[in-house]
């Protein structure tokens, strides 16, 4: 285990390594959470409106979501899935070109997005049926409900952790490129579980730091009665919580192309230490 951590931390480090040199890719979760916030508002006045209409009416499930309800639920769930996606499979392209030495950009990365439109739509339509599966059963069951969609919902990140690169890559169907994401966790878990949690604590931590600061520097502009420096406090605390948020993603991101690319390759990228990549990709001891 201790061989995994190690492994992940210097797979993490060459991952920072190719976002350093190439900042653009913090357009696409820059653009990805702008895009996710407009579709959040358009569809919330809407799921608003018809839960109440709902309840007035007597049309409800058990747990009182009316079947309107459900099927707005279902469109946001598409229509959020539909552009994460999108945006992941832009992000991933583009790192993919940067591992295998080709010339990357912004442009090419959205113009290889645009040709996996009925892969993306179709993946999205999976993850939307999950998504809307997990929420029924949470509402069902409670405090049990809400157990069992935490580890279901767990497996299902993992076995899908590296879908969007081999949509990015290989343009294969939504429910080929799930399996092919199973077959490779079945040969890297280790970095996939590893990798992605360290990321998370990671940026778990700093972004803790950051509201820790940011809670200090609001304090202090409180006391001193500016409005001014109220502001600045504010816009300094909600930038340096974006800027977490962009680099996290963008590292995500990075990340998952490394581990796709040496499977599909078999050898490492610009950056990547050949030896770490084979024992993460080493066959399992039976």
């Amino acid at each position: 285990m201790a061989g995994k951590f190690a492994r992940s931390w210097a797979l993490l480090k060459a991952s920072a390594a190719v976002l350093r040199s190439d900042k653009s890719l913090l357009v696409f979760p820059l653009l990805s959470g702008l895009c996710t916030l407009l579709v959040a508002a358009s569809f919330l006045v809407p799921v608003g409106l018809m839960v109440i209409g709902g309840e007035h009416a007597g049309q409800r499930f058990e747990q009182g979501m009316t079947a309107g309800a459900y099927l707005l639920m279902f469109g946001f769930y598409l229509v959020q899935y539909f552009v994460i996606v999108f945006f992941q499979t832009a992000l991933t392209g583009v790192a993919l070109m940067h591992l295998r030495g080709e010339p990357a950009s912004v442009g090419a990365g959205f113009a290889l997005a645009r040709t996996r439109l009925p892969q993306i739509l179709g993946y999205a339509l999976i993850a939307a049926t999950v998504g809307l599966l997990l929420r029924m059963i949470q509402e069902r069951l409670g405090l049990i409900g809400r157990l069992v969609v935490g580890f279901i919902g767990l497996a299902w990140t993992v076995a899908t952790f590296l879908v969007v690169p081999v949509l990015a890559s290989e343009g294969t169907g939504p429910v080929d490129a799930v399996k092919r994401s199973v077959e490779l966790l079945k040969r890297s878990w280790g970095e996939n579980l590893i990798g992605n949690g360290g990321i998370g604590v990671v940026f778990g931590l700093l972004m803790l730091l950051a509201v820790l600061l940011g809670a200090v520097l609001l304090g202090a502009a409180v006391v001193s009665q500016s409005a001014v420096a109220i502001v600045l406090a504010v816009a300094v605390v909600v930038l340096g919580l974006t800027l977490l948020g962009l680099v996290q993603a963008s590292l995500q991101g990075i990340y998952s192309a490394a581990l796709y690319r040496y499977a599909e390759a078999g050898e490492a990228s610009v950056g990547f230490d050949q030896a770490l990549l084979q024992q993460a990709f080493a066959p399992k001891q039976r």
